[in-house]
């Protein structure tokens, strides 16, 4: 590992699949730190993860709790599928090489869509966000206002 890895220590799929949810895309894409040539988006944890205002805060989420168990399960099946995907029983070494997260992701089938489209409805829910709207039809700005309200109330709670 270097200065641009970091390691989750949690033993829960509920967080993996919070992170990996559209919500968290939407934050963290527009709080990263931009380099390179392709001024290309860095994920950093001061900026993109401590001021993300998850459901609950880490540690005291209610493990019972539906919703929590809703975004686990969702973020199990979505990571085995991809596993499944990335390393096919019998597939070939050339092959192996060709199955990458990167390019599983620009292919984006309608299997992987629709796992997302499950997690990130499961998400929302956590939220209490408006069940009749679709997660992946809201716009970044209205995501955006409502996380940084979150984070808001939270932070004057805390004061």
């Amino acid at each position: 590992p270097d200065s641009r890895v970091f390691a989750f220590a949690r033993e829960d799929d509920y967080f993996f699949g919070v992170l990996h949810s559209r919500i968290h895309e939407v934050w963290s894409l527009r709080l990263v730190s931009k380099h390179g040539v392709g001024n290309d988006p860095v994920y950093n944890t001061s900026t993109c993860l401590e001021t993300f205002p998850f459901p609950w805060a880490p540690g005291t989420e209610p493990v019972d709790d539906e919703r929590v168990v809703a975004i686990a399960e969702a973020a199990k099946e979505l990571d085995a599928k991809r596993r499944a995907w990335l390393d096919p029983e019998g597939a070939s070494e050339a092959e192996l090489k060709k199955r990458t997260l990167t390019n599983l992701y620009n292919e984006r089938p309608t299997w992987l869509r629709n796992l997302h489209a499950r997690l990130d409805r499961a998400v929302w829910d956590a939220y209490g966000w408006p069940g009749d709207e679709v997660p992946g039809e809201v716009g970044e700005e209205v995501i955006l206002e409502r996380l940084l309200q979150m984070n808001l109330e939270r932070s004057k709670q805390h004061r």
